[in-house]
């Protein structure tokens, strides 16, 4: 398993990404939430529930096959490069609509705790370009999401 994880970050920092299959682009989504969820330097149970929530429905799975994804985006994102040069990564291997999907689903991990993080804010703002997403989209994601949430 973790020569398979190696792999895909290989691939990823690749000086010239190709696309991902759809499993290995669905770790790499799920290690950039993990990342994200991980900034504040709290990865509570929340942020955990609601990151196998958002692969879940992304990804049509269930509980269990998205708590495994998880656990394996985790261990994924433990060994992945610098959040810039992992970011630009995923923007070169997986196409523009997923992209846009992600960072509703980052705003989802942000807010998910009640508390908008300074670092977590301040990481969305790195991301959402390195994603070739602008302020604009991302605010836009980050409305829907707490609309959503009522």
């Amino acid at each position: 398993m973790r020569c398979m994880f190696a792999d895909l970050i290989r691939r990823l920092t690749a000086p010239e990404p190709e696309r991902l299959p759809d499993p290995d682009a669905r770790l790499a989504l799920a290690a950039l939430l993990v990342r994200i969820a991980r900034t504040d330097g709290e990865y509570s149970d929340v942020e955990i529930d609601r990151i196998d929530r958002v692969l879940a429905q992304r990804h049509g799975m269930s509980p269990f096959e998205a708590a495994a994804l998880r656990r394996d985006a985790e261990q994924v994102e433990s060994e992945a490069p610098d959040t810039v040069r992992f970011t630009r990564a995923i923007k070169e291997a997986v196409d523009f609509d997923d992209r846009m999907q992600v960072i509703e689903a980052l705003w989802d991990i942000v807010l998910a705790d009640g508390v908008r993080d300074e670092e977590e804010n301040a990481l969305l703002r790195l991301v959402a370009p390195m994603l070739g997403l602008n302020d604009r989209d991302s605010n836009l994601a980050r409305q829907r999401v707490e609309a959503r949430r009522g």
